[in-house]
């Protein structure tokens, strides 16, 4: 019987260790999976705005906008090599990331507009890619309690995690 298959007598699936040791470390996975969509995007947003010299505002909504693609595209693409349609897919992240990747966004962004400087910064400028990486670090730090609380509760990736 693999771990996937395995279930405790509380009813829990194997991937929810008694201990929570399984739990946390589901949720740094998700969110590290979370964070690889995000950053894409985040980036691809922040480099274009900032190429294009728009403000601070039609940035941030570039870099929102294209985190949510990517992050969910990462989601979709696995679930639709399961065998699920793409509308099931398509439900499926949105059930599984949205809430991550809301929390994520507001927290990395938020520090960039946050940091001096950071948003007008150019591209060749430390400033403006120290920033970027501390936001999205910061952003990491936060969305892993959130994830790990979503998981608990069946919620979150614990909804993508039968089509792994």
């Amino acid at each position: 019987m693999t771990t996937h298959d395995h279930e405790h007598a509380a009813g829990q699936p194997g991937w929810l260790a008694a201990d929570g040791r399984g739990l946390t470390l589901l949720a740094v996975s998700a969110t590290a999976h979370c964070l690889t969509g995000c950053a894409i995007g985040e980036v691809l947003g922040m480099v274009i705005g900032t190429a294009l010299a728009w403000s601070s505002g039609a940035t941030v909504v570039l870099s929102v906008l294209l985190a949510f693609f990517f992050g969910y595209s990462l989601t979709i693409t696995p679930v639709l090599k399961a065998g699920v349609s793409l509308r099931q897919a398509v439900g499926v992240a949105l059930a599984a990331d949205t809430v991550s990747i809301a929390v994520m966004e507001v927290t990395d962004n938020g520090i960039m507009l946050l940091v001096p400087g950071a948003m007008e910064a150019g591209l060749a400028s430390l400033l403006f890619w120290a920033s970027l990486a501390a936001s999205l670090i910061l952003a990491f730090v936060v969305t892993v309690p959130v994830n790990r609380w979503l998981i608990s509760r069946g919620r979150g990736h614990a909804v993508v995690h039968s089509y792994h």
